[in-house]
């Protein structure tokens, strides 16, 4: 789908709701800007899940033909963006259920969501948080291949909060799960990153 330069400014500043509405009567043009604003965002959230860079462009793709033609049943009162994430969720663990694909499967978050208070600290104590290292040319590879080796499950939350900056409430509802099972997954997910960057955090404590 692709669209003159100025049509694209044209559209480029109206909602997404506006923009939603011109899709759902049959306008290409602002379902392209649509697919321009967040292709970034939903490609980087298939990579994460699936650690494959071809085809996590592949899924992200998929993501958006099937939430084309799903769009006369997109109710205008969601947002777009939480909508379209479920999407590329879905077609993303779709991909990985085919490949068989677990990650590390040690953690049951139904057991130990309940050990996680609402209101509790979530990273361990340290300077170096992940999303600050993954800005660092020199740690980015340690960080991104400690991310690999969580379950898909825990690198979505991570990449969720650390990276993109998004409310524990907001991770909730994306993902879809419970505010504890958000908590519960942070706190896993950023202890065993923790465990394998311990010489990262020795140094900074």
């Amino acid at each position: 789908m692709s669209m003159p330069a100025s049509a694209a400014t044209d559209l480029g500043e109206v909602p997404d709701l506006d923009l939603v509405k011109r899709s759902q009567a049959g306008d290409t043009r602002a379902f392209d800007v649509l697919v321009t604003r967040y292709r970034g965002r939903i490609y980087a959230m298939t990579y994460h899940l699936i650690q494959n860079e071809a085809e996590a462009w592949d899924l992200a793709q998929e993501a958006f033909i099937k939430a084309w033609r799903a769009l006369p049943n997109f109710k205008l009162d969601a947002g777009f963006y939480t909508w379209l994430y479920r999407i590329a969720h879905n077609v993303s663990y779709d991909w990985l259920r085919k490949k068989k694909i677990q990650g590390d499967g040690e953690f049951d978050d139904e057991r130990t969501e309940h050990r996680v208070a609402a209101g509790a600290e979530a990273t361990p104590k340290g300077d170096v948080a992940p999303d600050t290292a993954l800005r660092n040319s020199e740690l980015g590879q340690r960080i991104q291949a400690a991310i690999a080796k969580l379950s898909p499950e825990h690198r979505q939350v991570i990449i969720l909060r650390e990276v993109e900056g998004l409310a524990y409430e907001e991770i909730a509802a994306l993902v879809p799960c419970s505010l504890g099972t958000v908590m519960s997954r942070l706190f896993y997910a950023r202890k065993k990153l923790q465990e394998q960057l311990q010489d990262v955090y020795d140094t900074t404590l």
